[in-house]
C-alpha cells in the first residue's frame, strides 16, 4: 500500500506542474496570437491549440484544487447547523461529486472514441479525440481524489460531543 501511496503522490505532483505548464503555455499562445495580429501575422492555430490545452488544464487543475481543498466553498448556511447535519451533508455532497465525475468518465469514453476522426477546430492531422480524452482521464484522477476525500470524511466522523465543542468554538 505504501508504495502506491508513493505512485499516487508522484501523479499528484507530476498533475500539479502540468497544470500550471498547461495554464503558463496558454497565456503565452493568447499572447503570441494577438502580437502576430498587431504585426499582421497571425497565429491562426495559437487560439485553436489555447482551447485545446485549456480542457486538459481545466481538469488537471481542478484535481488539485480539489485535493488542497482549494474550491469554492459557500457554507454561510452549512456552517450553522448541527454538526452531525453538517458532517452527513459533506457526505452527500461528495457522493453527489463522486457519482457525477463517474458519469463523465463512462460518456467521455465513448465520445473520445467517436470523435478521433474529427479534426480538431479545422487544424489538419489533428484528432478532436486529443481534446475529448481529457474528460475520461482528468475525470479519472479527479474521481481518485474524490473516493479518497470521501473516504476521509466517513473515516474521521467526529464524535458529537467533540464535534458540538468544535461548532460553537468556530461561531
Amino acid at each position: 500500500m505504501n508504495k502506491l501511496k508513493k505512485i499516487y503522490e508522484a501523479v499528484c505532483r507530476v498533475e500539479e506542474a502540468l497544470a500550471g505548464f498547461l495554464l503558463v503555455v496558454i497565456l503565452i499562445l493568447i499572447f503570441a496570437a494577438a502580437v502576430g495580429r498587431t504585426f499582421g501575422h497571425p497565429l491562426s492555430w495559437a487560439m485553436d491549440m489555447s482551447v485545446f490545452l485549456f480542457a486538459w488544464a481545466v481538469f488537471f487543475s481542478a484535481d488539485v484544487a480539489m485535493r488542497k481543498d482549494k474550491h469554492v466553498n459557500v457554507d454561510f448556511l452549512v456552517s450553522k447547523l448541527p454538526a452531525k447535519v453538517q458532517y452527513y451533508l459533506k457526505v452527500i455532497n461528495y457522493l453527489i461529486i463522486d457519482l457525477f465525475i463517474a458519469f463523465l468518465i463512462v460518456y467521455g469514453i465513448p465520445l473520445s472514441w467517436f470523435t478521433r476522426f474529427r479534426t480538431f477546430q479545422g487544424i489538419p492531422g489533428f484528432s478532436y479525440m486529443w481534446a475529448t480524452l481529457s474528460l475520461p482521464v482528468g475525470g479519472s484522477l479527479l474521481l481518485i481524489s474524490t473516493i479518497i476525500k470521501t473516504r476521509q470524511i466517513i473515516k474521521d466522523k467526529p464524535s458529537s460531543k467533540v464535534a458540538e465543542i468544535v461548532s460553537q468554538n468556530m461561531n
